[in-house]
């Protein structure tokens, strides 16, 4: 399997990143490279060190190796979608606890409710308000 994955890139200095964002590490999970680089982009400039993989089969691994402190997981992906690396993380005791939440186009009602019974923490739809994508993750990191 060919790994996507980056290793963590270094904070972006900005006068809005502050000492607990400039250690947390978010894993980004699109297959989406103009997400994926937008998202890295806002997280960057934000303090956040920025690790991606581009399926659920690839999050799960990078999960594994690198434990991150909190993770934005889109939906629709090949190989193993959102919804089934979300389950899949809750049910491994290693990685049940990291903050998980969905980012995706899915916007229907029963999308985000299924995205919350896989153990999502949040459900965001895109394209996503960076501000309060920037809230969401403070609150699920206790920053």
């Amino acid at each position: 399997m060919k790994r996507f994955f980056r290793k963590p890139n270094q904070p972006a200095q900005d006068a809005s990143s502050d000492s607990a964002a400039d250690s947390a590490t978010v894993l980004v999970v699109d297959d989406s490279p103009t997400e994926t680089r937008i998202l890295t982009h806002t997280l960057t400039k934000a303090g956040y060190r920025v690790e991606t993989a581009t399926n659920g089969e690839e999050a799960i691994e990078a999960v594994r190796q690198s434990r991150p402190d909190l993770i934005l997981m889109d939906v629709i992906m090949p190989v193993l979608n959102g919804y089934q690396a979300t389950r899949q993380l809750r049910r491994d005791p290693q990685t049940a606890d990291i903050p998980i939440i969905m980012v995706t186009t899915k916007d229907m009602q029963t999308d985000r409710a299924w995205g919350m019974r896989q153990g999502a923490n949040d459900y965001l739809v895109k394209p996503v308000d960076r501000q309060l994508l920037l809230e969401r993750i403070r609150d699920l990191l206790g920053d």
